[in-house]
């Protein structure tokens, strides 16, 4: 019973931390998990999911940043469209 509760509270304590985190910082952070989770299930099939857990993260990390820069950009060519709409002028895409 002790464990239970033991697990409980150290899974509420490390969500409680990421309660105020920007964008980047969630993305990246799912990134890094789900990879790692993957490189772990894929390396316990091929036999070392220490491993596998490891590259699963970098890689993991690398997605979500990408996927985070995409967003950005798209949020940008969004806004970029809506203010040009808005003043009656041709749009001026982001560089």
């Amino acid at each position: 019973m002790k464990r239970v509760i033991l697990a409980g509270l150290v899974a509420a304590l490390s969500l409680a931390g990421c309660a105020d985190m920007n964008p980047t910082q969630q993305r990246a952070l799912s990134g890094t998990a789900i990879g790692a989770g993957g490189g772990a299930i894929i390396g316990a099939i091929a036999g070392n999911a220490g491993l596998g857990a490891g590259i699963g993260a970098v890689a993991g990390l690398a997605g979500g940043l990408i996927y985070d820069k995409v967003k950005k950009d798209e949020a940008a060519s969004y806004s970029a469209g809506y203010q040009a709409g808005a003043g009656r002028q041709p749009p001026n895409p982001p560089q």
